[in-house]
């Protein structure tokens, strides 16, 4: 832009000499030059300050890398490339049988559990009954030690007779601890509930749940407005969880916003609301209205993360430019152009506004340009 500032200058002094016939000489001549190197030179410093240009500059859009939540093999790719999207509209889906399967195998425990915990209540009535009769064996070997005592005392019975009754009133009391611990394990089993719900029951209740959620994540959808792009997914491809094993690439519906990044020495000139004017390589001749809609406030060049090494002097010297996020209100629907689009972007702030005038007429000069170039 400064080259075509002095162009500009340099015909405006070619006209003037010409018109009004002034001589050539060691006065006028170094005078037009100084006087030329003066004025370019105030408007340019006053220019670039107070009305900010950037040659860098995009449109940009998010994109979601689509991954599956569960592994299996891809058996249907109903959507296609680039063609508008709903929120849940189908995009891939994985083979379901291996899910389906799990599902009805944990939908069979349940019912053989709800069968086992009504079985609960039986067992603990037999447990029950069983120490009933251990008790009653018990007591019964217990007459008979006595009765064998009194007998021994009195000299009718031998000391191996009465050890043998001994010893079947202990076998008989050992009886009576089992069952006791029978009728413990029982009350346990029959006592343990959440909410009313046997635990096993409650535990293969939310294993059914996971299961039927992987069987839902067999088919995967859309998650906003939008469409995928670039699209090489085929059925068979195998799918897996990982983050970074992406099948495709999905970009959203939303709002156009651009970026563009500035010198550092703008930066006060840089703010919300301010106009601004959008040139596209892809729109020769043409300039668009739009205004600033946010000053990033983080330079990526001066960020540091934890880490095992302590930064150097090299990692401050770097100078980043500062990101804006901005927007066009012109009504751009007639024309083609892709997300991504390139941009070159002039702000006018409130400083010194009648140089905005030259800033204007150059950016339009800028976009003329654009209709030539050359491949090499």
């Amino acid at each position: 832009m400064d080259i075509l500032l002095i162009l500009t200058y340099t015909a405006i002094c070619i006209t003037i000499f010409k018109v009004f016939k002034i001589p050539l000489n060691k006065w006028t001549v170094p005078t037009a030059a100084l006087g030329g190197v003066v004025l370019i030179g105030t408007l340019i410093l006053l220019m670039n300050y107070n009305h900010p240009f950037t040659q860098i500059g995009n449109q940009i859009y998010s994109t979601t890398p689509i991954v599956s939540g569960v592994r299996g093999r891809v058996v249907e790719v109903p959507v296609q490339a680039n063609k508008p999207l709903k929120q849940g509209d189908v995009l891939f889906k994985i083979d379901p049988i291996p899910y389906q399967a799990e599902v009805a195998k944990k939908q069979a425990q349940i019912k053989e559990a709800n069968q086992s915990a009504l079985g609960l209540e039986s067992s603990f009535q037999e447990a029950l009954a069983s120490k009933a009769k251990a008790v009653a064996e018990r007591d019964k070997a217990k007459r008979e030690l006595d009765r064998y005592q009194r007998g021994f005392d009195k000299g009718a019975f031998t000391e191996q007779q009465l050890d043998t009754r001994r010893q079947a009133y202990k076998a008989a009391e050992s009886t009576v601890n089992v069952a006791n611990a029978k009728i413990e394990r029982a009350q346990l089993a029959l006592e343990s509930e959440i909410d009313g719900e046997n635990t096993t029951v409650v535990r293969l209740i939310e294993e059914l749940r996971q299961a039927e959620f992987n069987l839902e994540q067999t088919i995967v959808r859309a998650p906003t407005d939008g469409f995928a792009t670039q699209l090489a997914l085929r059925p068979g491809v195998m799918a897996v969880p990982l983050p970074l094993a992406p099948v495709m690439s999905y970009v959203h519906q939303e709002d156009i916003h651009y970026m563009a990044a500035f010198r550092q020495n703008s930066l006060q000139r840089l703010k919300s609301g301010y106009e601004a004017e959008f040139v596209f390589r892809a729109l020769p001749g043409k300039v668009f209205k739009g205004e600033v809609v946010e000053l990033l406030p983080v330079i990526g060049e001066g960020q540091f993360q934890a880490r095992g090494a302590l930064l150097g002097t090299d990692a401050l010297r770097t100078s980043g430019r500062v990101f804006v996020k901005l927007k066009i209100t012109d009504d751009l629907s007639q024309y083609n152009l892709p997300l991504g689009t390139a941009v070159e972007v002039a702000v006018y702030s409130d400083k010194f506004t009648h140089v905005s005038i030259m800033r204007k007429v150059l950016i339009r000069m800028k976009s003329w340009q654009n209709f030539l170039y050359l491949d090499h």
